[in-house]
């Protein structure tokens, strides 16, 4: 015999995937994160000359938080949507945008690669646009809770450019191979 689900069972199941998967997206994020000093804390980044439109140090984590929070929500949601034809590539978007996404920080803050930073935030916005139009076909709502973290990459890509161009040669003014900045955990 097969039963349908009420809507409170799949409220349910809904809300344990994200018990899940919120969590976990911002351990992952802040791990990320944590490999290297961010911000003020970083006496590279610190010597920088940065854009006008750079925001204060403390919109960056709240931002984060929030696209991290949002990704794992809109995870949560293809995770739920059971059947769902394009759910697999869903997921593989998902994860392979998140795999370039925890990479930016280590290679811009830890390594100093500007340049090579760039193309991670041009990957990412591609990987998430493409991720986004999968999603809005399984769960529009889920491709919706993608927009602010489009829209971040947007200001990321402007204040990476912008700090390439405005520095040229940072990659020099990093401390040499054997004193990096990354943090081992």
């Amino acid at each position: 015999m097969r039963e349908i689900a009420s809507q409170q069972q799949l409220r349910l199941a809904f809300l344990r995937w994200a018990a899940v998967t919120v969590p976990l997206i911002l351990l992952l994020g802040f791990s990320a994160a944590r490999l290297a000093p961010a911000g003020s804390q970083n006496a590279w980044y610190a010597a920088l000359i940065k854009p006008q439109l750079t925001p204060p140090d403390w919109v960056f984590p709240v931002a984060w938080t929030t696209i991290y929070i949002l990704l794992g929500l809109a995870l949560a949601m293809i995770l739920h949507a059971r059947g769902a034809r394009l759910r697999t590539l869903a997921l593989v978007l998902f994860a392979v945008q998140l795999v370039v996404n925890l990479t930016w920080s280590p290679v811009f803050f830890g390594m100093h690669q500007v340049a090579v930073a760039l193309g991670i935030v041009t990957l990412m916005a591609a990987l998430t646009l493409a991720m986004a139009v999968v999603f809005a076909r399984i769960r529009p709502l889920a491709a919706v809770l993608l927009v602010p973290y489009l829209a971040w990459l947007v200001v990321a890509f402007y204040l990476n450019y912008a700090i390439m161009d405005l520095n040229p040669g940072a990659e020099t003014l990093a401390p040499s191979a054997s004193t990096t900045q990354i943090i081992k955990l």
